[in-house]
């Protein structure tokens, strides 16, 4: 093995063993008292890193409050669990992940929001285009359930308040736009939950990640 995928494989592992340290302390009793003091979370310097802030992008992406973010979560190198070939991604909507298929039986999982009820998805597809700081336009589904969307009805510029955030993978089938995409969110809380209108909201720094690994023309599946 190269000694860069060796030092990559290491500090994904080192990462992963922070991470199972990130409980908070015990109870502290003083003089007697029942009361209970609870410590601020400590996070690696592994996690600080990868989910700190990014000044260099179009619009600066700040820091990730991890406090929010489930420990689960996190981005992490781990085994593959989907026996899917190197460079798929693969959407576990149940358990709320997303893999990328690495080579010799490796993955890189990521935390995701996926759609609530209604609004879920699922088959094999590809990946027809990417976009950095894209355009959301909302489906004419969309603006007839929710009619305050209509303003963008010809496209809301990139930005950070912008519903894809930072990158948008879009997921065609059969070369045709399924209207559903992977994507970036501010919104850290959501990460881990049913909340979204059928996309797959990965945090900023996450979808960044995957996007700079995974080429147009790859595979997608996505089951629940």
């Amino acid at each position: 093995m190269p000694a860069t995928a060796q030092t990559s494989r290491r500090a994904f592992l080192a990462g992963a063993a922070s991470l199972a340290g990130l409980a908070l302390s015990g109870c502290a009793v003083s003089g007697g008292s029942r009361r209970i003091a609870q410590a601020a979370p400590q996070f690696s310097d592994y996690y600080l890193q990868m989910y700190g802030p990014l000044p260099n992008e179009k619009f600066p992406v700040p820091a990730i409050d991890l406090t929010q973010l489930k420990p689960s979560h996190f981005r992490a190198e781990v085994a593959d669990p989907t026996g899917e070939r190197p460079g798929t991604i693969v959407v576990d909507t149940g358990a709320r992940y997303a893999y990328l298929v690495q080579e010799g039986g490796r993955a890189i999982r990521y935390g995701v929001g996926i759609g609530r009820d209604g609004f879920t998805w699922q088959g094999r597809a590809d990946i027809a285009r990417k976009a950095a700081w894209p355009t959301w336009t909302p489906p004419r589904e969309m603006i007839e359930r929710q009619p305050e969307v209509a303003e963008f009805a010809n496209g809301m510029p990139g930005g950070l308040e912008n519903p894809l955030g930072a990158r948008a993978l879009y997921i065609y089938r059969n070369g045709r736009d399924t209207i559903y995409r992977l994507h970036g969110t501010g919104e850290v809380w959501s990460i881990g939950e049913a909340v979204s209108s059928g996309c797959v909201r990965f945090l900023h720094h996450d979808i960044i990640d995957l996007y700079n690994r995974t080429p147009v023309g790859a595979p997608i599946l996505v089951y629940t």
